[in-house]
């Protein structure tokens, strides 16, 4: 599938920092990618989608090659730019900025998950800083947005200490673990943290 470069600024990209790397999704991901998520059912299952397939259908090597090309798909025409985490060079999440728009807003939602193997140890929170800042940056965003369950304490003090601003309450917001969610939106503008994400996260001395 063909695209106009332009409508795709910034994407394709590899994005590091310390011990992890950013790239995109790759085939060859295949088998890891779903051992990892299989390893991980009790850790993400509350965060995720509802779906009538069960976990370890969702998450076999061909259930990845299906969300590969769809995710792909939606890169190459702009709007979303999807992100393996590695740490230490093993697959360790996902982060993806999804459902970008251009023109006067200039907008995108961030998500991500990681292993259990590695939560605690800032690997999250770093992932997010450089997607953020290469989204105000190359990417050419105003404004990203991360939407997160009111029960995912530890997601929302992530964001708050990247400095996003909670702004609402979307009331029944997603179709998650079986029903409706409420959802606390957070957002952050390019203008907020001009020294950029990544360098406040270091100035706080989380990594």
């Amino acid at each position: 599938m063909l695209s106009d470069p332009a409508l795709r600024p910034g994407w394709p990209a590899t994005l590091r920092w310390g011990p992890v790397e950013l790239h995109p999704l790759r085939r060859a991901d295949a088998a890891e990618w779903s051992r990892v998520r299989l390893a991980n059912e009790e850790w993400l299952t509350r965060w995720e989608p509802s779906s009538a397939q069960s976990w370890a259908q969702r998450h076999t090597p061909t259930a990845y090659r299906a969300v590969r090309r769809r995710v792909l798909q939606r890169a190459r025409i702009g709007l979303c730019l999807p992100f393996v985490i590695r740490v230490d060079g093993r697959l360790a999440g996902q982060v993806t900025l999804d459902n970008v728009v251009r023109g006067a807003l200039r907008s995108g939602n961030v998500g991500y998950w990681v292993d259990s193997a590695v939560a605690g140890r800032g690997m999250a929170s770093l992932a997010v800083a450089l997607v953020c800042d290469h989204a105000f940056g190359p990417v050419g965003l105003h404004r990203i947005q991360a939407d997160i369950r009111p029960e995912n304490g530890p997601s929302q003090r992530l964001v708050e200490r990247l400095g996003f601003r909670r702004e609402g309450l979307f009331r029944r917001y997603l179709d998650i673990d079986g029903d409706w969610r409420d959802h606390y939106t957070y957002a952050l503008l390019a203008e907020d943290l001009p020294g950029g994400v990544l360098g406040r996260r270091l100035a706080r001395g989380d990594g």
